[in-house]
């Protein structure tokens, strides 16, 4: 079901969330991967996505990594994961195939869409510096651990 966010968008957001919250800049991408427990495999295909959107900066040598490129007040999740899934994504819906003219489950179809909608509303309303916030309120009152995002 597409109204679910994949191990892919779901690294990206904790990624994020971690650069909006760092005070220095560039972050090592070992650093993002340990402390958000993102496997290390992973991690450069997802920033080179974020980086190809324009969502982060990366900077190499012995002093590089990574830096969040946009504004966290204006970066939604939505940006986010259309960086790594692709916008297509969710236009395309959560209903398996488009229904037909006459076809008696149209109704079943129209609820999947306004769930897609809201899903994606969701998303889109939902900025990277108030999760970041958010998070670090949590990890403030309680013990240190990376959060699921």
């Amino acid at each position: 079901m597409r109204l679910q966010l994949t191990r892919r968008s779901d690294y990206a957001i904790r990624a994020c969330l971690l650069l909006a919250a760092e005070d220095r800049c560039p972050v090592p991408g070992r650093r993002i991967a340990e402390r958000m427990a993102i496997p290390g495999r992973f991690l450069p295909q997802v920033m080179g996505d974020l980086g190809r959107a324009g969502i982060v900066a990366a900077t190499s040598g012995k002093h590089g990594g990574y830096c969040l490129h946009r504004d966290p007040a204006t970066l939604s999740l939505l940006d986010v994961v259309d960086a790594v899934e692709g916008a297509d994504r969710h236009r395309a819906g959560a209903r398996p195939d488009q229904p037909r003219d006459g076809d008696p489950d149209r109704a079943v179809h129209a609820v999947w869409d306004a769930a897609q909608a809201a899903f994606v509303g969701v998303l889109a309303g939902a900025s990277i510096a108030d999760l970041a916030a958010r998070r670090r309120a949590a990890l403030e009152n309680g013990p240190e651990r990376p959060e699921r995002t």
